[in-house]
């Protein structure tokens, strides 16, 4: 069963590093979180600013707790929104332009045709 993390800021995290509460974290570089793992059992996850990393890593080092870093390499980042791809748009713009063509020519030929008639 995966483990459900319930979000927290950086200050409730550094409050509770502070009070010795955190038993194990896990960083993820990819998206700049900490996965962290309470003394109580609890599991929560923090996001740290760009480049916060180091910093957030030897604080934790500092207070004895450990850290397993992942790498971007092999960290699973969250699943991406899928590209949206407008083929139908595509098709209809073109049957659109095509439409367009056909009425211009077939006004144009109409016109030709109308003083030929006339006399």
């Amino acid at each position: 069963m995966p483990v459900a993390y319930q979000n927290e800021s950086y200050a409730e995290y550094e409050h509770q590093l502070a009070g010795g509460q955190i038993h194990a974290v896990t960083i993820n570089e990819s998206v700049r979180s900490l996965r962290v793992t309470l003394e109580d059992g609890r599991h929560v996850l923090a996001h740290y600013q760009p480049k916060g990393e180091p910093a957030a890593a030897a604080a934790l080092s500092a207070r004895h707790v450990p850290v397993t870093v992942l790498k971007p390499t092999v960290a699973v980042t969250p699943a991406k929104a899928k590209p949206v791809h407008h083929k139908l748009r595509y098709i209809a713009g073109g049957i659109l332009i095509v439409v367009i063509l056909i009425v211009i020519a077939v006004l144009f030929v109409r016109r030709r045709q109308e003083p030929a008639a006339e006399r």
